[in-house]
């Protein structure tokens, strides 16, 4: 096939695409393998069709061997699809989900930050929005009021789910095949019956808590957003000094979460789940 590739962008947008991404990357440590694989990935992005080995060795002026080398490990872990042999290449479903990831997760952070901020202030501590990844849960933003107590749970942090609230109240959604894969994952010493046991009460008074288990001196209370299956799309907690508050005080902060968790769901979703 003859030409520039296809795509619904004009050249120059690619051209500016790739080479931003390239000055961005050259700033961090040189990991060209990294960086290249990237570059096919935004090419691949940014093209209407399939495109070839040669043609994206030719468009980033990249080493044959290399090209298929990138290539091979791509297709292996799916972020391109290899279509017919020989044939061009496409993104493959890793890339779709990665997508989709983002499409979620953005949206949810800015229709929950602005109730999360206000139950920061209310608490005088930390709130935070995460979701699922596997057995582990990925904060995905923090609210902080003046003079809180910085957390080891920032933006971009992993924990396992099984050790925080958050995770717990959103594992205590899934059907129970999912519980155990968690639990199989997780590499939790309690065993699968205590577990579900605390699980099936987090669900049942639709909250959990913890203290001290992730950080000293907090405890955090924590609730799950449902989407319209009744599925945990993320979870909303507050985190505040241990024994600050009393069993009233604590659930007015439950309160609070909740409320927010249904707007989230009912924008978000369009319905809640009931």
């Amino acid at each position: 096939m003859a030409g520039k590739c296809k795509s619904r962008f004009s050249p120059a947008v690619i051209r500016l695409s790739l080479s931003c991404l390239t000055c961005e990357t050259r700033r961090m440590p040189q990991v060209p393998a990294a960086r290249n694989a990237l570059r096919i990935l935004t090419l691949l992005s940014l093209s209407d069709a399939p495109l070839s080995a040669a043609r994206i060795q030719r468009e980033l002026d990249l080493p044959r061997s290399s090209t298929y080398h990138l290539l091979r490990e791509l297709e292996a872990s799916g972020f391109v699809v290899h279509l017919n042999n020989p044939g061009p290449y496409g993104l493959g479903l890793a890339a779709y989900r990665m997508s989709a990831a983002y499409t979620t997760q953005q949206p949810l952070v800015r229709l929950a930050a602005k109730d999360l901020e206000a139950i920061a202030a209310f608490v005088g501590g930390s709130t935070h929005l995460s979701r699922m990844a596997g057995s582990e849960i990925v904060y995905l933003h923090e609210a902080r009021a003046p003079k809180a107590v910085s957390l080891v749970t920032e933006v971009g942090v992993r924990l396992p789910a099984l050790s925080t609230a958050s995770g717990r109240i959103m594992v205590a959604h899934l059907p129970e095949a999912e519980v155990k894969a968690v639990f199989s994952a997780s590499g939790e010493q309690r065993a699968y019956r205590e577990v579900k046991d605390r699980l099936i009460a987090a669900r049942q008074r639709g909250w959990d808590e913890e203290r001290e288990e992730v950080s000293r001196g907090q405890e955090t209370v924590a609730v799950a957003v449902l989407d319209h299956l009744g599925r945990p799309a993320a979870a909303l907690a507050a985190t505040f000094g241990a024994g600050s508050r009393d069993e009233d005080g604590r659930a007015e902060v439950v309160n609070r979460l909740s409320a927010a968790a249904r707007r989230v769901a009912g924008r978000f979703f369009g319905k809640t789940h009931i």
